[in-house]
């Protein structure tokens, strides 16, 4: 069984820093394409960042390119969101998800993911 647990979340204060991680377990996590998104009050579920598994290509949305970074740690089985020069903007409640099958260019859509982890809150301030 697919369980993620995600952890970092927090207040900052804008062009703070934060660090999210995703702690994946019940199964083999180098099989897995691995995701974050992101839920702002009111709206929808966004892509943030699709990390293509082990040794693959990373992709971002374009309002994080250049801020956000992620990384796979295969022998802890976690998955980092490092989110720099924060903005207000980006306060949300941030997910982590898994999918077996490579969602392709739909990777912003939360549609293609089939596992979520429960969320963690990121709040900043102006």
């Amino acid at each position: 069984q697919v369980q993620l647990v995600e952890s970092g979340g927090g207040s900052v204060q804008a062009g703070g820093s934060l660090r999210l991680s995703c702690a994946a377990s019940g199964y083999d996590f180098s099989l897995y394409y691995m995701g974050w998104f992101r839920q702002a009050p009111g709206k929808e579920r966004e892509g943030v960042a699709f990390n293509y598994r082990l040794g693959g290509v990373t992709s971002y949305a374009d309002s994080v390119k250049g801020r956000f970074t992620v990384s796979r740690d295969s022998a802890k089985n976690t998955f980092d969101l490092q989110m720099d020069s924060l903005k207000p903007e980006d306060t949300a409640m941030y997910y982590c998800a898994a999918v077996l099958s490579s969602p392709g260019d739909s990777w912003q859509h939360a549609t293609a993911w089939d596992f979520w982890g429960q969320g963690t809150q990121v709040t900043v301030s102006s």
